[in-house]
């Protein structure tokens, strides 16, 4: 795994035959400027992305998670190009990456690439592994899954609640790709249509799913985490400044979040989960966003089905949303 990584006088080949340590990776950073648009977060369509001389030179160095050399990556605008250029510097077929993590080539939840990348943040490659099938009986209304997804069309496990049904399940890990339910491929469904899917199944019957696990180091074998603690926090980066994926208009480099937006994230994160059986940090930063300014949850219900109206988020949680934000604004923490 990582050691170390050196300076060097020039350019670096794309790929580089040193090994690199987490949260070392240099970066190269250029004019700030206007980036595409599309990205991870929302069910929305992005912009088209500007052509590349109007794209800053952003450079991350990036591994597979299982053992690889340094590679390094520009150019990309969202999530999708992200993975396609990590593919592309180590020869994968892009539908190989399932997600990523940073600065650690553990399956840490609380360290998931969503849609924001500290600029110093060293970028690690998660890639299919082995695939598995399970029967799973339902002999509860709440399975005990935490359901997030990569923004490029796989969704998989985040947490697995302790002593659910799933967390009796040897074979159900963090960090597995749900492929399909009872046959039924989910391939391109977003986070949440995979929950709701999961919430319908009729209790006190067997389903089949489908799975894919990451690939594992040799550090990693026999290693199952119940996943991300609550109340961990959104995943920002080391660096003094963020690259954020937007799912709407540009993406932008910009300063990490203030301390009240950063605990109003954590709160409507944690609202995610308990609602909808979700965890989003970047769609959670949108509702914050949305929400700082309104006056009421009216207000508030109204901003979000004009930009999420495809979560079809049920009025209670919209209330306690608008508590929430108004909670972290306040200092009632």
């Amino acid at each position: 795994m990582p050691l170390g990584l050196g300076r060097r006088k020039k350019a670096p080949p794309l790929v580089e035959n040193e090994e690199a340590e987490p949260g070392r990776g240099g970066l190269g950073v250029g004019e700030p400027g206007p980036l595409g648009g599309g990205g991870a977060g929302g069910p929305q369509m992005g912009l088209p992305p500007p052509p590349p001389a109007l794209r800053p030179r952003l450079v991350f160095h990036t591994q597979l998670a299982h053992g690889s050399p340094t590679g390094r990556i520009e150019g990309f605008t969202n999530v999708k190009e992200l993975y396609g250029k990590i593919a592309e510097a180590f020869r994968l077929p892009a539908a190989e990456v399932m997600f990523c993590t940073l600065n650690t080539h553990k399956v840490d939840m609380d360290k998931l690439l969503g849609g924001q990348i500290g600029l110093e943040d060293f970028i690690f490659a998660h890639v299919k592994g082995q695939r598995k099938e399970v029967e799973v009986f339902k002999s509860e209304e709440a399975l005990g899954l935490t359901i997030t997804d990569n923004g490029a069309g796989y969704a998989f496990i985040k947490r697995i609640k302790e002593g659910s049904v799933i967390d009796h399940i040897q074979l159900i890990s963090v960090g597995d790709m749900i492929e399909a339910i009872n046959g039924q491929s989910l391939l391109g469904c977003r986070h949440y249509e995979v929950a709701r899917l999961l919430k319908e199944l009729p209790r006190g019957r067997t389903f089949t799913l489908k799975l894919t696990e990451p690939r594992k180091a040799f550090d990693m074998i026999s290693v199952r985490s119940g996943g991300g603690r609550p109340g961990s926090g959104p995943q920002l980066g080391t660096g003094r400044g963020t690259l954020r994926l937007r799912s709407r208009g540009p993406a932008t480099v910009e300063d990490l979040p203030s301390a009240f937006e950063e605990k109003a994230i954590e709160k409507v994160d944690d609202l995610l989960e308990s609602y909808m059986g979700i965890r989003d940090t970047e769609l959670a930063a949108t509702m914050v966003e949305l929400g700082k300014d309104k006056r009421n949850p009216d207000e508030l219900a109204e901003a979000l089905d004009e930009r999420l109206g495809d979560f079809a988020f049920p009025d209670e949680f919209v209330f306690d949303v608008w508590g929430a934000i108004g909670d972290a604004k306040v200092g009632r923490y």
